[in-house]
Formats: structure tokens, C-alpha cells, sequence
């Protein structure tokens, strides 16, 4: 059986610390888009070993974040499964055990040092010129361990209950490679990796030991996961070795990092509304300081456009085509098209994004979304005419909000008048040429746009006026802007009693100041 093509099974493992971050949601949607295209399994994991860190509401968060990107798990610790529980914290006794494995197969040792006693032996190292020290096969030798304690002595002090934890045992000299999905070949020497804590005192596995144990266990074909997590894996795969598991090791694939709109350096989850966008799909809030993050979600945004954008931060169809549905992109994604170089994000892309995907929408889904917006239209004007207003600016629009801002002269029989719009182009020796255009236009027998245009350009041209000298006015008389959609498609939604009002009305307010 080829693990590439059949039974595919796939993880999104995130930590309850805080709310999800669109790196994060971008790296469940390639493991969702992978997983459907190859008719395989998503699972939601939740990585909760780091306790000190929990953050109350961040897993319902999670959540309910895929759940409105349409990114459903098939297995998760809301859901179910036979490879569960799908939640860590709920599979403690399960590490334990392998915690013990290696180390009755001396891949692993107890190690006792205390804060105190890892402070001086860093500072000894730095001292003597090793500018990043670390735990490893040298500086192991003078720490306080089952290494250099002995049987009798280590057996002695875990009986008496001194802490501990259990830490890797790497060894000196050998090279780890593996395969990386986008990446290629990946070799480190284990010189450059230290004895990485596996198992800590407070009973519960680090993210190495868990996430390994949880992958082999839940059968994961492919971990696809975020470039952060490149420096881990080559201990990863050694723990693969240790535990005899080489041959059902899963594929990796290291996705790009997210870098913020300058490229200078990864988003980070502060970044968001410094820069003046948000960086989370969902608002967050901080119980302890009330700040409120603000998610796409509350923004307007749509789903699919949102989830359009991410797909496109580090991978490409290898085409033209930028707007795709979520079948779409899972017909079209592949782990060969995700490049290695970091992406940065484009707010004002993103918000095209979301324009390209309102003008997909029918008039009548745009129409159910303004009125939960603004319900109090209803009670004015018939469905048939916010319809037509809908039509007429919605290629204006990037926000459903948008369609009530632009069609805002529509939906209101008092317009607010732009001042540099009137200070502008504004002039009251043209005045009389409006009010007598006006007249015109209201007795037009068929009040509809192609009549409307000739009757508009029929009085120019028999008055010898150029287009800029009326039409700004007219246009500011019965909208209040100077810029709007057709001024004579928006004329005969309008009506003509309405416009001719309105040119009244706008003499003489506008003379009156």
C-alpha cells in the first residue's frame, strides 16, 4: 500500500494557549484540502501538555473558528473517534509508558537538576565560549542525572520523591535525514540537536514525545505543519528510530511562514490591529484586560473569500485563476505547489478577495445578509426595490455593509450632502440649467435609463454644455456624492418624483448653507 495515495490521514494539533492565528487556520485548511482531495481523514488534535499555558475558551475558539471556515474535522475531541481521546491532557497515562520504553532501552535518562543548577551550567559554558549552551552529550556528563549517578542513586531519589524529568538521549555524531514534502532533503547532525526534555515533573509529556506517540497511534500518514517546527523534526524522526517505528513514520511537510505585509519577519498575533487589520477569523477577547482582537468574521468578511486568501499564502494552482470556491480548492490543491519561501500578507488583496466573492453572490443572498444588517429597510421599501438597488451598486461593494453605505440615498429619503463635493463642483450660475433639466427628465412618459440618457444628452447638446459643467450637480443634488453607480440607472430606481424633489430640495438647502 502506497501511504501517498490510500489512507490518508491527516492532523491539525493546536495548542489551547490563545486564539487561533491565521497561520494556524492556514495550516488546518492544507491538512483539510489534502485530506478531502484524497478522500482521507482530518482530525483535530488538541495539544494541551503545556497546562502552565492553558488559556480558558481558547479550545471553543478553535472550534468554532474551523467550524465558520467550513473546515469540519472528521475526528476531534468534540466528535469522536476510534483513535481517540483526541484531546492530550485525557491521554496522560498513555506517555508514560513509552516514556519508559526508551529509557529501559537507554534512549532516554532521568535528570534532576535543578533551575538553579541549569543557570551555572550555562553560565560555565558561556564562560568558556560556547555561545549557545545547551543540555547535550557533553555538558550532560557534570549534570545531575542517571548517567552520572548511577542505578542505586537514581532509584534512591526517585523513591524519596525528588522531582525529575526524563529527557532524550541523543547521540554523538549521526546524521538524521528524512524527506521533507516541500522542502527536500533535510540532514542534521545530532551534534546540533540537545537532549530535549520528553517527559516533565508535572506528569505530562512535552510536545516531542506526545505528538510523536499521538501520530504513530492515530495511524498519521502526513504531518503538515508550520515551518516553526522545522528545528523539531529531525529529534522527531529520531524518536521514530528509537521506538522502532521507522517504517510507519509519517511524510512531513514544513509549510512557509506568513510574513507581515513589509516581509519583515512572521505575523505575529500582535501585529493585527497595529497594522490596522485583524490577524484572527473570529474576535477574541481577554478575560483579564478587556481587550477585544478583531476577527474577520466581525469585519464582514465572507467565509470563502477568507479562506480563499489564506490558501493562497504559500501555495498556487499554477494558473491564471485566483477565485476558488472550497471544492475548488480542494480539486485543484497538491503539497507540490506549496513553495518554501514565506508569503506576505496583502490586507488590501485580501479585502479583493472578499469583493470578487460578493459579486458571486445572487442579489437575493446579498439581500438576506443587508437586512439581518439593517432590518428597518423592510419596513420602507419593497423587497423588488432593495433588489434593484442591490444590482445597481453592487459592483461597488467590497462588504455587504457596503451596499447599504453605497446605496445609502436609496434607502433614505434625506440625503447628507459631501461639502467638498458641493465646494467643488457646485455652481450656482448653472442652477437654472438644473432646474430646467429637471423638467425635462420629469416628463419623460418612460421614466427608464435609456430614455433618461437621452433626454440628458439631447439637453446638453441643445444648451451647447459640456458633461462636467451638469452632471456633478445633478449628481450631487439627488445622491448627495459626486461618485455612484449609472447616474441614470440610479435615476430610475429612484423615480422621477423623488428626483425632481430632491433637485429642490438640494437648490435650496445648498443656498441656504
Amino acid at each position: 500500500m502506497n501511504k501517498e495515495t490510500s489512507n490518508i490521514r491527516v492532523r491539525f494539533a493546536p495548542s489551547p494557549t490563545g486564539p487561533l492565528h491565521i497561520g494556524g487556520v492556514r495550516t488546518a485548511l492544507y491538512n483539510f484540502l489534502f485530506a478531502r482531495k484524497h478522500k482521507g481523514t482530518f482530525i483535530l488534535r488538541i495539544e494541551d501538555t503545556d497546562q502552565k499555558r492553558f488559556v480558558p475558551g481558547a479550545e471553543k475558539y478553535i472550534f468554532d473558528a474551523l467550524n465558520w471556515c467550513g473546515l469540519t474535522p472528521d475526528e476531534g475531541s468534540s466528535l469522536g473517534g476510534e483513535k481517540g481521546p483526541y484531546r492530550q491532557s485525557e491521554r496522560k497515562e498513555i506517555y508514560l509508558s513509552f516514556a519508559q520504553q526508551l529509557l529501559e532501552s537507554g534512549h532516554a535518562y532521568y535528570a534532576f537538576d535543578t533551575a538553579e543548577e541549569l543557570d551555572e551550567m550555562r553560565k560555565n559554558m558561556k564562560a568558556s565560549g560556547v555561545l549557545a549552551p545547551t543540555y547535550n552529550s557533553i555538558s550532560r556528563s557534570s549534570m545531575q542525572n542517571s548517567l552520572t549517578l548511577g542505578l542505586d542513586e537514581t532509584k534512591k531519589r526517585i523513591e524519596l520523591g525528588d522531582p525529575y524529568v526524563i529527557r532524550i538521549k541523543m547521540p554523538r555524531n549521526q546524521e538524521i535525514k528524512f524527506n521533507d514534502k516541500i522542502r527536500g532533503w533535510v540532514s542534521v547532525n545530532t551534534n546540533h540537536i540537545d537532549d530535549k526534555v520528553i517527559y516533565k515533573s508535572d506528569g505530562m509529556p512535552t510536545y516531542h514525545l506526545a505528538n510523536v506517540v499521538d501520530d504513530y497511534l492515530m495511524e498519521i500518514t502526513h504531518v503538515i505543519r508550520g515551518e516553526e517546527w522545522l528545528p523539531s523534526a529531525p529529534l522527531h524522526v529520531f524518536l521514530y528510530e528509537c521506538f522502532g517505528w521507522s517504517s510507519k513514520m509519517p511524510s512531513f511537510a514544513h509549510l512557509p511562514l506568513i510574513l507581515k505585509p513589509d516581509g519583515n519577519g512572521k505575523l505575529s498575533k500582535r501585529d493585527g490591529d497595529r497594522l490596522g487589520f485583524p490577524v484572527f477569523p473570529l474576535n477574541w477577547s481577554v478575560s483579564d484586560t478587556n481587550e477585544i482582537f478583531s476577527g474577520y468574521k466581525q469585519q464582514g468578511f465572507y467565509p470563502e473569500a477568507f479562506v480563499n486568501m489564506l490558501a493562497f499564502l504559500g501555495w498556487n494552482p499554477g494558473s491564471e485563476q485566483e477565485i476558488f470556491s472550497l471544492t475548488d480548492l480542494i480539486s485543484a490543491f497538491s503539497l507540490d505547489r506549496v513553495g518554501k519561501s514565506g508569503s506576505k500578507y496583502d490586507y488590501e488583496k485580501t479585502k479583493w478577495f472578499n469583493q470578487q466573492h460578493l459579486r458571486l453572490k445572487s442579489n437575493s443572498e446579498i439581500f438576506e445578509a443587508i437586512t439581518v444588517l439593517d432590518n428597518s429597510i423592510l419596513e420602507k421599501f419593497s423587497k423588488e426595490y432593495i433588489l434593484e438597488v442591490i444590482s445597481l451598486v453592487k459592483e461597488r461593494a467590497t462588504f455587504d455593509l457596503d451596499i447599504l453605505k453605497e446605496g445609502a440615498c436609496f434607502f433614505s429619503n434625506e440625503i447628507t450632502f459631501d461639502t467638498s463635493a458641493v465646494t467643488k463642483k457646485w455652481n450656482p450660475d448653472f442652477i437654472p440649467h438644473l432646474n430646467s433639466l429637471s423638467e425635462k427628465l420629469f416628463a419623460i412618459n418612460k421614466f427608464d435609463e435609456k430614455n433618461i440618457e437621452k433626454v440628458f444628452h439631447d439637453y446638453l447638446q441643445e444648451h451647447n454644455l459640456g458633461l462636467g459643467k451638469i452632471m456633478p450637480m445633478l449628481r450631487i443634488a439627488t445622491t448627495g456624492r459626486l461618485a455612484g453607480p449609472s447616474m441614470f440607472s440610479s435615476l430610475e430606481i429612484m423615480g422621477k418624483e423623488k428626483m425632481k424633489t430632491r433637485i429642490k430640495d438640494a437648490v435650496n438647502k445648498i443656498k441656504n448653507g
